[in-house]
């Protein structure tokens, strides 16, 4: 059976590709710390493409399209992204940002900066601490604003819980606002995230 034939079978090949690579390329070496942090950056890179990629998709794409739609008389309407896209990209994107934050997290405990972070690089010896400390705070204000402002108000958007005129209306806005400051706080985050990788941002 074709892998490419579903997503499971895709991302299931892709990451049985990506082991191989990551066998081959270790040669005869031993698996390690520096090893094992690889793996889960690996992992923090690639749920963060999926979370950050869906964010700039409802921003950049399917919203100024459901709001183009909306305005056509006679139109297409845009009940089938409603009904059958926003439901299953919401869903990618809630979990992309929930693996992202957490093996961030973890690839920082690992690393022994997890306090630098926390504490914007205070006391550290280089500038690396602030860096990725200003990533991990804007990921995880990007995180609640997915949890607690985007996806509840998402869901009476979509009709998955009740709510009045009033009530969508607000949600939407809501919405709209927080899927607009995580665009806004993605920049300077990822920023951050390639200056960490690089021991300093501008050099």
């Amino acid at each position: 059976m074709n892998p490419l034939n579903t997503v499971k079978g895709t991302i299931g090949a892709g990451v049985a590709l990506a082991i191989l690579i990551g066998l081959v390329t270790m040669g005869g070496a031993t698996w390690n710390l520096a090893s094992e942090i690889s793996l889960i950056v690996w992992i923090h890179v690639l749920a963060g493409i999926t979370w950050i990629g869906l964010l700039y998709y409802f921003n950049f794409v399917q919203v100024p399209a459901l709001a183009e739609a909306a305005s056509d008389e006679g139109g297409p309407g845009g009940a089938g992204i409603t009904k059958y896209v926003a439901p299953r990209a919401l869903w990618w994107f809630r979990w992309g940002a929930v693996v992202t934050w957490l093996s961030g997290a973890l690839a920082l405990i690992r690393l022994g900066h997890f306090d630098d972070a926390l504490v914007l690089g205070l006391g550290a010896a280089d500038d690396r601490g602030l860096l990725i400390g200003v990533g991990a705070w804007l990921g995880t204000i990007m995180l609640f604003n997915v949890w607690v402002l985007i996806w509840p108000n998402q869901k009476k958007i979509l009709g998955m819980v009740d709510a009045s005129d009033d009530e969508i209306a607000k949600a939407r806005r809501v919405a709209f606002l927080a899927s607009r400051t995580n665009t806004l706080l993605s920049i300077p985050m990822l920023m951050s995230m390639v200056g960490y990788g690089h021991g300093s941002f501008i050099i």
